[in-house]
């Protein structure tokens, strides 16, 4: 097994594990629960991780995760209020929660 792809949005990861799934490429998350550890352990440690289990197929899975963020990074946005970077995945400021236009 290698690991593919690691964020601290569990939801985030999820998708991008149901994404890998629906393209035929077997994974598994670890550290889903590992937030909890996070005042003893590194933040980044404590981030779910999603690993592909069949080596073969890591760098499709890296393609295609890849494909994913640049298209997300691409739709990025800054907010006319607080002029905060925005990913494209928000909908609502961040940093002072209007909405985006």
């Amino acid at each position: 097994m290698k690991k593919v792809f690691t964020h601290e949005n569990r939801m985030i990861v999820f998708n991008m594990k149901n994404v890998l799934q629906e393209a035929g490429i077997d994974t598994v998350v670890v550290n889903e629960f590992a937030a909890g550890g996070a005042g003893d352990l590194p933040a980044f440690d404590t981030w779910p991780e999603i690993w592909v289990k069949d080596d073969s197929k890591l760098q499709r899975a890296q393609v295609i995760l890849q494909a994913i963020l640049k298209n997300n990074a691409d739709r990025a946005w800054v907010c006319r209020q607080c002029h905060e970077s925005n990913d494209a995945a928000f909908e609502i400021c961040w940093n002072c929660g209007r909405a985006s236009e």
